[in-house]
């Protein structure tokens, strides 16, 4: 067929495919091209946008672009960690404020990444979906006139009054199939597509969630000593972190009681003495007045009112009195601790701004299970209560809460302070077991050691999204497996030269095609086969019903004359 002649079929065939094989070559684009205007330029920049190569690079972006979030403290969460770093470094203060380090997942550059992320994505979802709703409702393509240039290309034993046959096989396999004249276009796979399709739609329906339903949600810590509890209302909580959305009335009424905290830690092997087995709080729980006892353990949360209770934190809170010289108490607090090490050596401060001569400030150590090394200086052998002994160190002087400068409660600037005891005061370290108590250098009261007990810190979370999440990610997983494992392909059977010629066509990558091809060749020959033994079988048993009925009637006239 002469180029002339195919472009006249193809252009007098509207269902001939435009891309195939005897389609003419498109022209040539002109020299020098033509000139985009402002529309077209925008037509460009939108195409760039919502192809699929940009949607990839722009999620990209959006992964590296958390990394700051996880590795810089942020303010919505840690503000204390955000005063610290910049304390620590500030020449690079510049740089966290004009980058918005401090607060990356609000910032316009991670904002400009997630709009243009999901832009992207409609973008290139919306007109594919156009796409596949006519692609679905169309016909199968004719059957092209060289089955021979196609894959898997063979030829089976038939005629024209095959074709029935192998329409009928074409459909159980799963196919759509039409009639052009003495051949059978059938094509299938159309759920490659779809499932394509759905994976971007639940991408889309993913950044929705996250990105709206976050903004409801809050997340709040409160270190609890056994014994004493919290209500879950802003002013309870430690450190509280909300969406941009978040409403007080948001609160749920309860509150919760740490009753006990238990943790068990390993003693058969002695390779890991002292490992920490399991940890249980013991709670009581108020829910609106309905009180009950629960349990909360590491990775096994307790729901209250739509929240979740996370355990994710424990530690010893010693209980300490300070007197004036007078003997009335001027401090008697459970101090936490902070652990330091797998033996739960603990690092905590007390603060005495008022009720002494002079402002003091107390930092030491706890020892769970002292043990004294061979310098004298004192460690924890044991991470549970087996000998508690507490050391700290006295300073008197300034203690910077008046200068309108946030301080942490776990850290004692000393700058302005001078020590009196410990360090190189010349004064021993205050070194107290529980019950014990000793006088503070320079006359200004007495230190007690009441008693230690445990504390854990509870994280309260509200998250709305969680079983939107869940559906979306199912469908997700669902859709990604039918785009990567359905194939789609056409089939064509054609009456040839009285015999009926196969062949096949991928749409994308499939390895299984030419197979796919035998296996329809095999299923026309054996249901050819076992179509031929039957008209085979009928015409034999028409053959000896007719035999039967001549013979008959000569045995009939033989009983006659008997």
């Amino acid at each position: 067929m002469s180029p002339s002649s195919s472009a006249e079929a193809t252009a007098s065939d509207p269902l001939r495919p435009g891309d195939h094989i005897d389609a003419p070559a498109p022209a040539p684009p002109a020299p020098g091209g033509s000139k985009l205007g402002l529309a077209g330029w925008l037509r460009f920049l939108w195409r760039q946008l919502t192809s699929m190569r940009t949607a990839i690079v722009l999620l990209l972006l959006l992964a590296v672009g958390a990394i700051p979030g996880s590795l810089v403290p942020q303010r919505s969460s840690d503000p204390n960690g955000v005063i610290q770093v910049r304390a620590d470094n500030p020449d690079l203060v510049w740089l966290y404020d004009a980058l918005s380090l401090h607060d990356v997942y609000s910032s316009p550059w991670f904002s400009a990444i997630y709009i243009l992320l999901f832009t992207s994505l409609v973008g290139c979802v919306i007109p594919r979906l156009a796409h596949h709703w006519r692609a679905m409702r169309a016909q199968p393509p004719r059957t092209p006139a060289r089955l021979s240039r196609l894959v898997g290309f063979q030829t089976v034993p038939g005629d024209a009054s095959d074709l029935d046959r192998a329409e009928r096989v074409l459909r159980r396999l799963g196919y759509r199939t039409v009639r052009y004249g003495e051949s059978i276009s059938a094509e299938r796979g159309y759920l490659r597509e779809t499932g394509n399709l759905l994976f971007h739609i639940a991408m889309l329906a993913m950044i929705l969630v996250v990105g709206l339903g976050s903004g409801f949600g809050y997340n709040g810590q409160r270190l609890v000593v056994e014994g004493r509890g919290f209500a879950n209302a802003l002013s309870s909580y430690d450190t509280f972190s909300s969406g941009q959305w978040f409403d007080d009335a948001a609160l749920e009424p309860f509150s919760v009681q740490l009753d006990r905290l238990d943790v068990v830690y390993e003693t058969e092997n002695p390779n890991a003495v002292g490992a920490p087995i399991d940890f249980t709080a013991h709670v009581s729980v108020n829910d609106r007045g309905e009180q009950s006892d629960a349990q909360i353990k590491v990775n096994e949360p307790l729901g209250v009112a739509g929240a979740d209770l996370y355990l994710i934190s424990n530690g010893y809170a010693p209980r300490i009195s300070v007197r004036d010289p007078s003997g009335e108490v001027v401090y008697d607090e459970f101090t936490p601790f902070l652990a330091q090490d797998d033996l739960m050596t603990s690092l905590g401060v007390m603060k005495l701004p008022d009720g002494l001569d002079e402002q003091l400030g107390l930092r030491g150590f706890f020892y769970p299970t002292a043990v004294e090394l061979e310098t004298g200086a004192l460690a924890s052998g044991y991470p549970d209560l087996a000998n508690p002994v507490l050391s700290l160190q006295a300073f008197t002087g300034d203690l910077g809460l008046d200068a309108g400068i946030p301080r942490s409660v776990y850290s004692l600037e000393t700058d302005d302070m001078t020590q009196i005891a410990g360090g190189e005061s010349g004064t021993d370290a205050l070194v107290l077991v529980p019950g014990q108590t000793v006088d503070i250098p320079g006359g200004l009261g007495t230190i007690t050691f009441e008693e230690v007990r445990r504390y854990g810190v509870i994280d309260v979370h509200v998250d709305h999204t969680q079983t939107p999440v869940f559906w979306i990610a199912l469908v997700l997983l669902v859709s990604l497996l039918a785009s990567l494992l359905v194939p789609r392909r056409r089939m064509w059977v054609k009456v040839a030269g009285g015999r009926l010629e196969l062949a096949g066509l991928a749409r994308g990558e499939d390895p299984t095609l030419e197979r796919a091809v035998d296996d329809l060749a095999k299923r026309l020959r054996e249901d050819g086969g076992d179509a031929d033994a039957g008209a085979d079988a009928d015409a034999s048993a028409t053959a000896d019903s007719t035999a039967d009925s001549a013979a008959d009637p000569a045995a009939d006239r033989a009983a006659g004359r008997e």
